[in-house]
């Protein structure tokens, strides 16, 4: 990347095109595995249940985000691209400490590992080679925080409306609404951190 500019250098244009294609691989492998657990659902039906997840979100984002850079050829801003690799870092480290899950084969075993480990590795490493990771200030860490803030403020409002909670920890039913708040706050804790470790990491590769 030439860090007087936006411009992407060939391999990370490369890169990004094959990130983009890893995220629309693996959503449409969920969406086939959703399909297949939910065969009274329409194409509709499916996509919009898909869309309660704070995972198909942010692979969603990554999707928009990588497709743009490879089809303009300029990266997205730093801040934006820093905030990204932290969400998809944040979605494998909490799939991987609290929700994963044993026993799964074929395509639902791609599409479950497609999105909580290949693809935040793959976003991460683009982020730690290509990425601009000057002007990275403290207050990055709490601009950060916006985004799985209004994720679950989201899912609330959807679980509120039909009975239905994405996450056990967001689950009113399962944790009480204090517990909601409790766990709602140590998973922003949990980001709060993982950006600060981030901003460490810019800093590092700066020098």
């Amino acid at each position: 990347m030439d860090f007087r500019s936006n411009a992407l250098n060939a391999p990370a244009r490369l890169t990004a095109r094959l990130i983009a294609l890893l995220a629309l691989v693996t959503l449409g492998a969920q969406a086939l595995v959703t399909a297949a657990l939910y065969p009274e659902y329409s194409a509709l039906d499916t996509a919009w249940h898909m869309l309660r997840y704070f995972t198909n979100l942010t692979a969603l984002l990554a999707l928009v985000t990588f497709a743009g850079m490879g089809a303009t050829r300029r990266a997205a801003h730093r801040l934006w691209l820093g905030g990204l690799a932290l969400w998809e870092g944040m979605t494998a480290a909490i799939y991987h400490l609290l929700l994963a899950r044993e026993g799964l084969t074929g395509l639902e075993l791609w599409a479950d590992h497609g999105l909580h480990t290949v693809l935040p590795a793959a976003v991460l490493l683009w982020w730690l080679v290509f990425a601009r990771k000057d002007r990275m200030r403290p207050w990055a860490a709490v601009a950060w925080l916006g985004w799985p803030g209004i994720y679950i403020g989201y899912a609330l409002a959807r679980g509120r409306s039909d009975g239905f909670y994405p996450y056990f920890f967001l689950d009113p039913e399962q944790v009480r609404w204090d517990g909601v708040a409790v766990w709602s706050g140590m998973i922003g804790l949990g980001f709060f951190a993982g950006g600060l470790v981030l901003l460490f990491v810019a800093r590092l590769l700066r020098r």
